[in-house]
């Protein structure tokens, strides 16, 4: 089969210039980014296999979109000064390698990227494409490859949906929601990746979910709506155009000769000797298995294996950069010897604390193995214990297993202070290995999420901002992406200032940080009574994982392929023959040319547009765009769920298992990934059939246990309005009660629709929601919804005052807190800009409440989990899912659990109204739930 190799040649410019060191000639002349993009081109022509191939830069000057939107890239950082004299020779040599090279006026790489892909695709051609560009994933469809020189990354369909979360079909609604800072495509404020893949997930598309905008909640929500007007112009601007007018033709992309006198001339100008020598390709090593996952299988099947630069020269470096770390002025010890490692076991088991962290050859706590640990006992006096080292010539280093044996007493007895950066991860790996580890004493990364919740927590980070020191990174010693080696790989003095450093580091930040913390007593008690303890529950829960039926999930896939092909079937009736429903230019024909339907918009071809859009208009009023909706929603349900689920069950458990994190929101709400859990779609019976899949061992069951209202009751309590306080203390149905005081009724006589407006009005204003949006909601005119807010702030003024006091503080201070002293920090609370300012006053009122059940349902975690264990019961946490726990259980222990876990999740705190939990139970999540 013809294979089409694209190359992103700005992508690869860019990237080789800001991953290699300042390399210049003996004229000064820059060289880097030169030697960097020959070294990705010159192994391809032969290793890639590919019969066809380009390689696409872009062309100076303004493109098309610039037209469009006159801010388009207008934030862009000007080209650096030393990467301006690398390109034209860039493009010289890529073309004396004999690569077809493009440089199109007036439209960016990406468009002649998607136009060529269309029209290989078209023509029965496998695709590859090379860039580090994000925005390409949009363009992957069968026989259609991303590759990712830099990381070693190959990404199908099926790997852009791991990557993202969503398909290669809803990139394009994906980026428009995030947006793009680089290029000054703004997207929906606070609208990250986890938010977009969630609402994609729930809402299926960018146009389900702007019809279904005012239902969104909180300060997200209310952003969504102010872009509303922007999102069309944004989705135009991050959609590659695939069909741009090019001179060349596809089947003139064919391999050139190489043109070695102009090779000669170009290497010899720029001093690339070893390439003058004999003028031969370089040599292409195999995949890194570096410390952020065990990579080197990530190509082994995949259609180019070679498509990777050479590995960095990191040894060759290493003199310089140990010269400059701290190893050379502190006493880092490399432990090779077994009196060296009796020396530091003493000096440990002294210690009154004892940083610690382990190097592994994988980020993946559940797969990591260890490759080294280090110590460090006081400021400047660390170790570094190698024990898996492998290159030619490594020093002989003690036995893993003696090692182990002589560590465990100390790494086992809870009664050793040790201190670490995310411990949680060093937990797993040493679990890896037989070890416990107890006596987690402090964690710099919870330190860090207590004391400024709204920054950065990794290593290097804190070491900058709190003890002014330039640590050594991860990619300066193992290099980046293709050129990186593992850290097995890494030469001991090197690893040694490495490792050390960490240990180091975590000792003076913790030395820094401690004393803060304790002299704010909200905080300590947000970071010893609640993360602290909760760590290792989390821990346990990650070990646990939970159960799937990968056969049910099968036979949904199974069944929704079958609709799919029912949908596909019922769709070629209406359109009066079979197209592919996934080809644009095929749907354009059959809806515009065809059945003639009314065109709402134009691609900037010219050609009528098929989007989300465009569909869903239609669908008001045309069956087929409607079957079109249905078939993709279906599609989105297959691929992103029922599909991937099984895959990620782990071999060797027979389980999935999720990674909680504590630090991925400020207001200390849980977030759950590979895979996220939390987003398990319920809004269709399709999507809450998933959770049927999730099940309890034969004997078992899960149980699952929710806090009722969780956010109204805190509302009670912070702000004291005795109305609702009343409601809550008498067990009242507080939706209910706020429709009797709203609308002037015996609570008796409340209707449905009555109590329907009333519960909108008590969640839209906990996050924020203006009388626009309440009127949106509710489908009411604003002088109504106003009429219903003023009335409810009449019958409620203690809610009304908590509100005022609460912009007012948040002004004054700039963060508020939780019941528990979690500071929630407000960075536009005093913005010159309106919207802005007005976002954060609404964040203001509702992040307390969120941040509060964050609070309790980590402290129901860590009751349910001490209760389970010393009762030594069998029932074990598995996920927590926004204020719900789910617990696997034995038939044994049933009615126990279910009769102590409302009590013990009640019990955590005594706030002025009841807190009450909730719990269900079956033979899977859906049933429990």
């Amino acid at each position: 089969m013809p294979t089409l190799l694209l190359i992103d040649g700005s992508s690869y410019l860019f990237r080789a210039f800001h991953a290699l060191p300042d390399l210049r000639n003996k004229a000064g002349e820059p060289t880097g980014a030169l030697r960097g993009v020959l070294s990705m081109l010159q192994p391809l022509r032969t290793s890639s296999g590919a019969t066809h191939a380009a390689c696409i830069f872009d062309a100076k000057g303004k493109t098309f979109r610039n037209d469009w939107y006159p801010d388009y890239k207008a934030t862009r950082k000007p080209t650096p000064e030393d990467l301006i004299p690398q390109i034209e020779p860039i493009q010289a040599c890529a073309r004396a390698l004999g690569w077809p090279v493009i440089v199109e006026p007036g439209v960016e790489a990406d468009d002649v990227i998607g136009t060529l892909t269309r029209l290989a695709v078209a023509q029965g051609f496998e695709v590859l494409i090379s860039t580090g560009d994000k925005d390409m994933a949009q363009l992957v469809q069968p026989g259609v490859t991303l590759i990712n020189t830099m990381t070693n990354e190959s990404l199908d369909e099926a790997g852009v949906l791991a990557k993202f979360g969503v398909p290669p079909n809803r990139i394009v609604d994906y980026l428009t929601l995030v947006g793009d800072t680089v290029d000054n495509v703004p997207g929906v404020e606070k609208c990250g990746p986890k938010t977009a893949v969630k609402w994609l997930s729930e809402y299926d598309n960018l146009d389900n979910l702007v019809a279904h905008a005012a239902e969104i909640k909180g300060v997200v929500g209310e952003n969504l709506r102010k872009a509303l007007d922007f999102l069309p112009m944004g989705k135009r601007l991050v959609t590659i155009v695939n069909d741009v007018p090019l001179a060349e033709k596809l089947d003139e992309l064919t391999w050139r000769e190489p043109d070695n006198a102009t090779l000669i001339e170009h290497y010899t100008r720029w001093e690339f000797k070893s390439w003058l020598r004999g003028l031969q390709p370089v040599s292409t090593p195999a995949a890194p298995e570096g410390r952020a996952g065990d990579q080197a299988s990530m190509f082994g099947d995949a259609p180019v294996a070679a498509l990777r630069a050479p590995a960095a020269p990191i040894r060759e470096a290493d003199e310089e950069i140990v010269e400059r770390s701290p190893a050379h002025r502190d006493a880092y010890e490399c432990i090779l010897t077994r009196e060296a490692l009796a020396k530091w076991l003493a000096k440990i088991d002294a210690a009154s604390l004892t940083a610690f962290d382990t190097e592994t050859d994988s980020l993946d706590g559940m797969q990591a193995h260890l490759v080294g640990m280090s110590f460090c006992v006081k400021v400047g006096e660390a170790a570094y214990l190698p024990l898996t080292h492998r290159y030619p010539g490594v020093p002989d280093q003690l036995p893993l297993a003696e090692v182990l044996a002589a560590l465990k007493p100390w790494l086992e007895d809870a009664t050793k202070p040790k201190l670490g950066q995310n411990l949680k991860y060093d937990m797993h790996v040493l679990a890896n290995h037989g070890i416990t580890l107890r006596g987690v004493a402090e964690d710099t990364l919870l330190e860090s999420a207590a004391w400024e919740s709204d920054k950065g927590h990794d290593l290097d980070g804190l070491a900058k901002r709190h003890t002014d020191m330039a640590t050594l990174s991860y990619a300066e010693v193992c290099g980046k992406g293709a050129k990186a080696i593992g850290f097995a790989d890494v030469d001991l003095t090197l690893a040694t200032a490495y490792g050390a450093e960490d240990a180091d580091v975590t000792l003076r930040v913790h030395h820094k940080l401690a004393p803060l913390i304790a002299a704010e007593p909200g905080l300590e008690r947000v970071y010893r009574q609640i993360e602290l303890p909760v760590q290792e529950v989390l821990w346990a829960m990650e070990r646990t994982g939970v159960l799937i039926d990968s056969g049910l999930l099968a036979q949904q896939s199974d069944e929704l392929g079958r609709k799919m092909m029912e949908i596909e079937q019922e769709a070629y009736v209406v359109a009066g023959q079979p197209f592919n429903l996934n080809s644009p230019k095929q749907l354009g024909e059959i809806l515009f040319e065809q059945l003639k339907l009314p065109v709402k918009k134009k691609t900037p071809s010219g050609t009528p547009s098929t989007d989300e859009e465009v569909l869903a208009e239609l669908a008001l009023d045309y069956p087929l765009p409607k079957l079109l909706l249905d078939y993709r929603s279906m599609a989105k349900l297959k691929n992103t769920y029922t599909d991937k689920l099984p895959r990620m069950v782990n071999p060797a458990t027979g389980r999935v298992h999720t990674s909680f994190s504590q630090t991925g929101a400020i207001t200390g709400r849980l977030a759950s990934s590979e895979p996220n859990l939390q987003n398990i779609p319920v809004r269709t019976p399709e999507g809450r059939r998933i959770r049927q899949a999730f099940i309890a061992p034969p004997g078992w069951h899960l149980v699952s246990a929710d806090y009722s209202q969780i956010e109204l009751r805190i509302m009670a309590h912070l702000s004291g309005d005795e109305r609702l306080l009343e409601a809550f203390a008498a067990g009242e149905d507080v939706h209910r009660a706020t429709a009797a005081e709203v609308f002037g009724v015996a609570t008796a006589e409340v209707s449905s629709e009555q109590r329907r407006y009333a519960k909108t009005i008590n969640f839209g204003l906990i996050y924020g929601m203006s009388a626009h949006g309440l009127a949106r909601s509710l489908d009411i005119e604003r002088s109504a919804a106003q009429s219903w807010i003023d009335r409810y702030f009449a019958r409620y003024p203690g809610v009304a005052r908590y509100m005022e006091q609460t912009r007012i503080a948040a002004r004054t201070q700039g963060y508020v807190e939780t019941v528990f002293g979690r500071r929630l920090w407000l960075a536009e609370i005093k913005s010159s800009n309106a919207g802005r300012r007005q976002g954060a006053e609404r964040a203001a009122i509702n992040a307390p409440m969120q941040g509060t059940a964050a609070d309790l349902v980590k402290l129901a975690m860590r009751s349910v989990y001490d209760w389970l264990n010393n009762e030594g019961l069998q029932s074990k946490l598995l996920l927590q899912v926004h204020d719900e726990l789910i617990l696997e259980v034995p038939e044994s222990e049933l009615a126990l659990v279910r009769e102590k876990l409302p009590q013990l999740m009640a019990g955590v705190a005594e706030l002025k109204v009841p807190l009450l939990a909730e719990v269900g139970v079956g033979n899977n999540w859906d049933e429990a739930h």
